[in-house]
């Protein structure tokens, strides 16, 4: 049976001669990677911050991302550390920052694309200087660490073209660099498959097929030729995560296109919607496991996994834990991709879309227990004690303008409306939110995964598409039969959210489902039961003793700390946070300009104080509307936290 790979026997994959630095530990005080260590926990050693001082957090210093005169948002960007250096991009430009002062040490002008989500360090070996790696899309750049300039060996003058984009940097394990691909979203066009290229000169390694080719495991899952040119089915997300000591990666395949029909892809559509391990120097199949069969919600992978250490009856198990848009937890063996606390194939209701294939049962894990509401009845509608009676109201005029509603739990179905017909709404929870691309923190020496969950509904049915209808996403000219609508018109996403005027005459927009609407989660990975829930954010709008609602919090995902805190922005209000990791009581808050929806980071600088920073953004209409705050819109900052000195 052949590989999913296309392996490139003449380029080496590791440089010839000792370990290469690449492999060796960093720094204890540095943040050298986007999840600071390649098992993705977000763990950092320090504890200078504590539970006992992080009140007396205050501003040391902030750097503003949006240059004068505009430039592109960055807001989901997240700086890396290394030796007092922080490196950051800004959309058209990557920096090299002083840790301890924001002082500007060089900045490198990104042209043809965007450097928007973060960037990649190398440290280096002996016949070759440490690098800064960042994709503005099309190409792969290697740059100089110490001083911004472009490596000029490192593919043709210093770029590689990728030939299928990816708008993020690549991860790098030793002298091998790994990207995923961001397609369009149409049923046939580039295909999503992962690729790995040498550090040093940029030649290719390996390529992974995301869609099995005849021949490959997985191939079968696809009927009636469904695999042939298919695209989506790729990672898409700004980093994976890897076992340093098996040399197995792991890559959060997304849903494959069509996101909402997938008549044309009978079957259960490997490796979409799934976790798949390879060997990070070969690309070469380990394992897989599939949360979804045959994807019809777009509920990607959109995280890769958190590593950790589990014990179970005195036994020590290699664990990883997966989460995703649908809010639920799956606990693996990482060296097997069993699940550890076990999963059931539950039954699940079919939809009428003519031709549509729908899977009979989908994986539900056993433990951890769903992290959202996943089933709705009426009683889960707001009421006027949880919000006030303007909202609810709203709330009831949207399901009257549906004619009701249908929920049957986890994975409902969405039901076909032919124009002029009646209406059967699908209410599906949790409205492709649940975990999205923020991903989880781990504790390697309490066991505890951290995870921000968004709650909501998205209310909807599929359609015939209609000729020169905008179905968004990019899928104008798709050649498929149906697609995702609602009564907002064709391709709209439409959240069960409802608008009133306030007493001031303001719009103000909330869900309609009962809060909470965002948690703060520890799950303790040695049991798989529910730690600690905490809400996460609040309404301002809401008069008091009703703002304490939780908040959507899509973007953005926690970090922890040995000092006991669990740092996150992640909300819609302009709060950055810290809570006590062992009991999820918010113990510090900083209210922001704009929004902090970036993976906030901690770090040692220079004169020894730790740091911790989180991007914030404010964002605007055409108009150029202000931000909530008050603020100019479209603008964004580093903003740097440190104790007093």
């Amino acid at each position: 049976m052949r590989l999913a790979i296309a392996l490139l026997m003449s380029v080496p994959l590791v440089t010839s001669g000792a370990t290469p630095a690449a492999h060796a530990q960093s720094d204890a005080g540095d943040w050298p990677r986007y999840a600071r260590d390649l098992a993705g926990t977000r763990y950092s050693p320090l504890k200078q911050i504590n539970t006992r001082n992080v009140t007396k957090l205050e501003q040391a210093w902030s750097f503003r991302v949006r240059p004068e005169g505009g430039g592109a948002i960055v807001g989901s960007a997240t700086p890396i550390v290394v030796g007092n250096l922080l490196y950051l991009p800004l959309g058209n430009a990557v920096v090299a920052l002083e840790g301890d002062t924001g002082k500007e040490v060089w900045r490198h002008p990104v042209k043809g694309g965007l450097a928007r989500r973060a960037v990649s360090y190398w440290p280096g070996d002996k016949a070759h200087a440490p690098r800064i790696y960042y994709s503005n899309g099309p190409s792969l750049f290697a740059l100089d660490a110490k001083t911004g300039q472009p490596v000029t060996s490192f593919g043709k003058d210093g770029a590689l073209a990728l030939g299928v984009p990816y708008n993020s940097p690549p991860t790098v394990y030793r002298n091998v660099l790994i990207v995923g691909a961001n397609t369009a979203e149409m049923p046939v066009g580039q295909p999503g498959n992962s690729r790995a290229y040498d550090a040093i000169t940029g030649a290719k390694i390996w390529e992974f097929n995301s869609v099995p080719q005849p021949g490959e495991v997985g191939h079968e899952s696809w009927l009636d030729d469904g695999w042939k040119g298919r695209s989506g089915t790729n990672v898409w997300v700004w980093y994976m995560t890897l076992d340093d000591k098996t040399g197995t990666l792991y890559m959060p395949v997304g849903g494959p296109s069509a996101n909402y029909y997938g008549g044309d892809r009978p079957g259960n559509n490997l490796f979409g919607n799934s976790l798949v391990a390879v060997d990070a120097l070969t690309g070469k199949y380990r394992w897989h496991f599939q949360t979804i069969h045959h994807d019809l919600w777009d509920s990607d992978l959109p995280a890769p996994p958190v590593l950790l250490d589990v014990k179970m009856g005195g036994k020590t198990i290699p664990a990883l834990a997966e989460t995703g848009k649908p809010g639920l937890m799956y606990i693996l063996d990482r060296t097997t991709g069993k699940p550890v606390f076990g999963v059931e194939e539950k039954p699940v209701a079919k939809g009428d879309v003519p031709g549509e294939w729908y899977a009979p049962t989908q994986p539900i894990p056993v433990k951890p227990r769903d992290l959202v509401r996943n089933h709705w009845t009426p009683d889960d509608v707001v009421t006027a004690a949880d919000t006030n009676e303007a909202h609810a109201a709203a709330c009831q005029a949207v399901l009257a303008q549906y004619g009701g509603f249908y929920n049957s739990g986890p994975f409902t179905p969405f039901f076909l409306h032919e124009e002029g017909g009646p209406v059967k709404a699908s209410i599906n929870l949790p409205n492709n939110g649940g975990s999205n691309w923020g991903g989880s923190a781990a504790d390697p020496t309490s066991g505890l995964i951290y995870i921000n969950m968004s709650e909501g509904g998205s209310i909807g049915f599929v359609e015939k598409r209609k000729d020169g209808a905008d179905y968004g996403r990019g899928t104008a000219g798709s050649g498929q039969l149906y697609d995702r609508a609602s009564l907002s018109g064709p391709g709209a996403y439409s959240l069960f959210n409802a608008s009133y005027k306030d007493a001031t005459g303001k719009s103000i927009t909330l869900p309609c489902i009962r809060p909470p609407w965002g948690r703060l989660i520890a799950v303790d990975g040695h049991s798989g039961e529910i730690k600690w829930a905490t809400r996460l954010g609040v309404s301002d709008s809401l008069e008091d003793g009703k703002k304490e609602t939780g908040r959507g919090n899509s973007f953005g995902g926690p970090i922890v700390t040995a000092g006991g805190l669990v740092f996150i922005g992640a909300t819609d209000d302009h709060r950055f946070r810290a809570f006590d990791a062992k009991t999820g009581k918010e113990v510090w808050t900083a209210m922001l300009d704009y929004n902090a929806q970036s993976v906030p980071i901690t770090y040692r600088g220079r004169d020894g104080r730790q740091y911790v920073a989180v991007v914030a953004a404010g964002w605007s209409d055409a108009a150029g509307a202000r931000s909530e705050g008050g603020k100019p819109a479209n603008n964004e900052a580093l903003i740097v936290f440190a104790l007093p000195k």
